[in-house]
């Protein structure tokens, strides 16, 4: 049985582990990848509804963990979507998950998101592999990270009007959507050491592994020598973390988590709106008091569980930092960019925020960190057009020759 290769694989301490391939082991054949999107999601940031767009990214991860239950899947969030492989035992009972997903993210946010199933026989014999790898957050907190080209070749596939129609799963009832877990509970959030670059790098030669995870370590390094370790850079610090008293930042979650009918989520809404006023509250009390605040305790907790680095054939991270070294990491790409090493997509945040999956209060969570101001969303929007340009100088050559 394959149902717990995820849990079985060894798991990496370190982010800069991921560029080593021995680290990584192919995905079993009889298991299936979903790709997921919101579509039109360059639109809603637009709109200012960028925290409705993250939410149903990670409703989808939520609704495919609630039905795997104990067992371990891996997964990867995007902003505007979700990348998920699951074992065979998993395939239809996830499929039916995700079409409930669906339709609420329609219903609940007038958004549309895009569901597909790709089995990984079909990526492979394209010529792709999907090489997973198990990187750990926490002690309770592990991260996949996926390498060979399979989930690139994937979304190309979903994303392709043509070629997409026998893989899409349509719609299905909103009611039955389970996201137990799903959270969005706080502030936006200042980045702990200046503004959040919100960056997505590829590699240009895909075709080759061993090139492009060398290109990958060159990235991870110049990162560390510009800003310092990862805690130099990274976008989170707990004492800057606050419990949102805003009424407006809780309707996402109510929407989604509080039920059918407006009454049903005014309810839910106040629930969470009580709690995290009685959290702030009672950290106060603590401090008249004199003791540790256990408040304090659960944002560090947040801090370290947070997911701001990942890798999925294309390096994703938030960098906190000063601009004048911004400055200095995107010169470097554009310099490697004009040598053909890499295409990478950029987008600077004054403010981030956090769309959580909480299982355990004080345990099995994730907390992923996107620009609150449209983050992965217009980084990548950002790639597209450095692709294009690629394309075009390259019809622009073939065209004279």
């Amino acid at each position: 049985m394959t149902i717990d290769f995820f849990a079985r694989l060894p798991t990496m301490s370190r982010f800069g582990e991921i560029t080593d391939l021995n680290a990584y082991q192919p995905l079993p054949a009889d298991w299936t990848v979903f790709i997921c999107d919101v579509r039109g999601s360059t639109r809603a940031v637009a709109e200012g509804r960028y925290k409705e767009v993250n939410m149903i990214g990670a409703a989808t991860i939520t609704a495919a963990l609630n039905v795997a239950g104990e067992i371990e899947i891996p997964f990867v969030f995007g902003g505007d979507g979700a990348s998920i492989a699951v074992p065979p035992t998993l395939a239809e009972t996830t499929a039916q998950a995700l079409s409930a997903v669906s339709a609420l993210s329609q219903q609940a946010f007038n958004l549309e998101l895009r569901v597909g199933a790709v089995p990984v026989t079909t990526i492979t014999n394209a010529g792709y592999q999907v090489l997973v790898g198990r990187l750990a957050l926490t002690q309770q907190v592990v991260q996949a990270v996926f390498s060979g080209g399979g989930i690139s070749y994937a979304e190309q596939l979903i994303k392709d009007e043509v070629c997409a129609e026998e893989r899409l799963i349509h719609p299905g009832d909103a009611d039955a959507a389970n996201l137990s877990g799903l959270e969005c509970r706080w502030d936006t959030i200042p980045p702990a050491h200046g503004a959040a670059l919100c960056l997505i790098v590829q590699a240009s030669l895909r075709s080759d592994p061993i090139g492009s995870m060398t290109v990958y370590r060159s990235i991870i390094e110049a990162i560390e020598q510009i800003y310092g370790g990862d805690q130099a850079y990274h976008p989170l610090h707990y004492t800057m973390m606050q419990a949102s008293a805003k009424p407006g930042r809780l309707w996402p979650e109510a929407r989604l988590r509080g039920g059918d009918g407006r009454l049903a989520q005014l309810r839910y809404w106040a629930q969470i709106y009580g709690l995290n006023l009685g959290v702030r509250g009672y950290r106060w009390l603590q401090r008249l008091r004199g003791e540790d605040p256990w408040w304090d305790r659960y944002r560090q907790h947040v801090t370290a569980a947070a997911d701001y680095r990942k890798y999925d054939d294309a390096l994703r991270m938030i960098i906190s930092g000063p601009d004048e070294r911004h400055d200095q990491l995107l010169e470097l790409l554009h310099s490697r960019f004009s040598a053909g090493d890499l295409v990478f997509g950029a987008h600077r945040s004054p403010e981030v925020m956090l769309t959580c999956l909480v299982f355990e209060r004080m345990g099995r969570q994730i907390h992923f960190v996107d620009g609150a101001d449209g983050g992965f969303t217009l980084a990548a929007r950002d790639l597209k057009q450095r692709l294009r340009a690629i394309n075009q100088s390259a019809e622009l050559i073939n065209n004279q020759g």
